[in-house]
C-alpha cells in the first residue's frame, strides 16, 4: 500500500461557477463534401485517465480528443496531485505519483459523470476515498448503486452522507465474483478499475462488451494487470501487487462517426470519414443498410452519400437501442434523425435510458412530425422537409443531432446550448466548416444552478 496523501482542507459546499454558454448560429441547407477524420473516443479517454492513478509511474496516451469533458477531468487529477501534461499532438502525460488529494468534490462531480470513475482506483491503490454523487447528462436515471455494491463486494465499507460517498478498505481489496443484474458499461469499468489490484481473482458477470470496454483492458494489461475476457460478457481478473507506466493509443470515436456519416445522410453530400474501426458501428452500419442510404466502407474509412431534402428519401424502419453490438444509445438521436427523412412511419424504441427520447421535442422545431408515446417509444412520420428554427440543446448526444437539424434546412438557425456539444465533439466547428457547412458560435455567461 502507497503511503497515504497528506490531508488538506476542503469544502463540502457546492459553489456555482460562471460557465461560459454558447449558441450556433447556423445557415443551413448546403449539401457537404470533404473528408473528415475521427477524434479518439472520448468514453474511452476518460476512463484512462482515471486508470493513471492505479500507478506513480507515468501513463502516456496519444489520441486524446480536445473536448470539455477531458478538460474537467485533467482538472479534477491536477486537484488530487497527478501531475497531466498536455501536448498539442493529441498526446497527453499522467504521472500520480505525489497523490495528495483523495476528495473529489461536487464541483467536479456536477460536470461530468465520468468523475465518479475515481472511485476504483482511488480505493484500490490508496485504501480510502470520498467522492460526490456524480452529474452529467440529464438523460434518466443513471444510478450509481451498482459501482457502489461492486466496491463492496470487493471488500470495501462504504457510508452515504450529505452527497458523498465514504469509501475506505483495511488493507487490499479482495476479489471477489460481481454479478450485476444488467449490463452496465461504467459498472464493468470501475469494478475492473479496482479490481487490477485486488487480493485474488475477479470475475465480472454480465461484463459490458463495448469496444471502449476492450481499449481498457488493453491499456491495463500494458500496465502490468491480467485481465481477460474469458466469455463475451465475462471478464476475469488476477489481481497484481503493482502496476506501472505505459504508452497506449486511445481508439476512435465510433459516436463521432456515426455523427459525421448522420449529417451526409440527412443533410446530403457526400462525406470520407477516416481512421475508424467499421466493426464498432455494426448497429448503425446495419440502420444505414436497411433505410437504403448509400455507403461504403473500405479499410478504415466509410464513405456516406445522401440525398438533399426534396430529391429522394429513404426507407422506414424501427430502431431499438441495445448494449454493444446492437445499436448504441448514443447513437439512437443519429438514427431517429435519418428516419425523418424516411417515407412512411418509423418507430424508435430506447432500452437503455427512459428519459432519452426528449431530444425530439426541440426536432418539432426544424418541422419533424414526431410522436412521443412514452419515455421509452417514439413514432416519426416523413418525410421531413427541415426549416430554419431554434432549439434548445437538452444534452450532448441530442445537441449534436440538433446542429445537424439546423444544418439541413435552409436558412438562419439558432440553437442554444452549444456548449453541450463542446463537451464531446473535438474541434466539432473546424470539420463541419472544412465540410462546407456555416456555423459559427457566440458565448453568453450565466451562472449555473445551485
Amino acid at each position: 500500500m502507497s503511503k497515504e496523501p497528506m490531508p488538506k482542507p476542503f469544502s463540502w459546499e457546492y459553489r456555482p461557477t460562471v460557465l461560459a454558454k454558447e449558441a450556433f448560429h447556423i445557415t443551413g441547407g448546403r449539401p457537404l463534401s470533404g473528408s473528415v477524420r475521427v477524434s479518439g473516443a472520448k468514453n474511452a479517454a476518460l476512463k484512462m485517465m482515471a486508470a493513471s492513478v492505479l500507478t506513480g509511474e507515468t501513463l502516456r496516451l496519444e489520441n486524446v480528443p480536445e473536448i470539455l469533458d477531458i478538460e474537467v477531468l485533467r482538472d479534477t487529477l491536477r486537484d488530487l496531485g497527478v501531475a497531466v501534461e498536455r501536448e498539442t499532438d493529441g498526446t497527453m502525460d499522467l504521472t500520480a505519483g505525489d497523490v495528495e488529494w483523495l476528495f473529489v468534490p461536487l464541483e467536479a462531480a456536477a460536470k461530468m459523470r465520468a468523475s465518479f470513475m475515481l472511485l476504483g482506483p482511488l480505493l484500490a491503490r490508496f485504501g480510502r476515498v470520498i467522492i460526490s454523487n456524480p452529474g452529467g447528462d440529464r438523460i434518466g436515471r443513471r444510478p450509481v448503486n451498482l459501482h457502489v455494491d461492486a466496491m463492496r463486494a470487493l471488500g470495501a465499507e462504504i457510508d452515504y452522507r450529505d452527497g458523498y460517498y465514504f469509501a475506505k478498505s483495511s488493507g487490499r481489496l479482495r476479489g471477489a465474483d460481481i454479478t450485476f443484474p444488467h449490463v452496465t458499461v461504467m459498472g464493468t469499468e470501475n469494478a475492473m478499475l479496482a479490481a487490477v489490484l485486488a487480493k485474488g481473482t475477479t470475475r465480472i458477470q454480465p461484463a459490458a462488451q463495448e469496444p471502449e470496454v476492450d481499449d481498457l483492458i488493453t491499456l491495463l494489461n500494458a500496465m502490468g494487470a491480467q485481465v481477460q475476457r474469458t466469455a463475451p460478457d465475462v471478464i476475469e481478473i488476477q489481481g497484481v501487487d503493482a502496476l506501472h507506466g505505459a504508452t497506449h493509443r486511445v481508439m476512435p470515436d465510433r459516436i463521432e462517426a456515426g455523427t459525421f456519416a448522420t449529417a451526409a445522410a440527412v443533410i446530403g453530400g457526400s462525406i470520407e470519414i477516416t481512421e475508424i474501426e467499421p466493426a464498432h458501428l455494426g448497429g448503425f452500419l446495419q440502420v444505414l443498410e436497411r433505410m437504403g442510404v448509400e455507403h461504403s466502407v473500405t479499410g478504415k474509412t466509410l464513405r456516406v452519400s445522401g440525398t438533399p431534402q426534396g430529391e429522394g428519401s429513404y426507407k422506414a424502419v424501427d430502431i431499438t437501442t441495445a448494449p454493444y453490438p446492437g445499436l448504441a444509445t448514443d447513437l439512437q438521436p443519429s438514427a431517429g434523425l435519418i428516419l425523418t427523412r424516411a417515407a412512411g412511419v418509423s418507430n424508435i424504441h430506447e432500452t437503455i435510458f427512459e428519459d432519452r427520447l426528449e431530444w425530439l421535442v426541440g426536432l418539432r422545431n426544424f418541422g419533424a412530425q414526431v410522436e412521443i408515446l412514452d419515455p421509452r417509444h417514439a413514432r416519426i412520420s416523413g418525410p421531413t422537409t427541415f426549416t430554419a428554427a431554434e432549439a434548445d440543446i437538452p444534452d450532448l448526444r441530442a445537441g449534436a443531432t440538433l446542429m445537424l437539424a439546423a444544418l439541413a434546412a435552409p436558412g438562419e438557425s439558432r440553437i442554444h446550448g452549444a456548449h453541450h456539444v463542446r463537451r464531446g465533439y473535438a474541434t466539432i466547428e473546424e470539420k463541419f466548416r472544412g465540410l462546407g457547412a456555416e456555423l459559427t458560435h457566440v458565448s453568453e455567461e450565466e451562472k449555473s444552478p445551485a
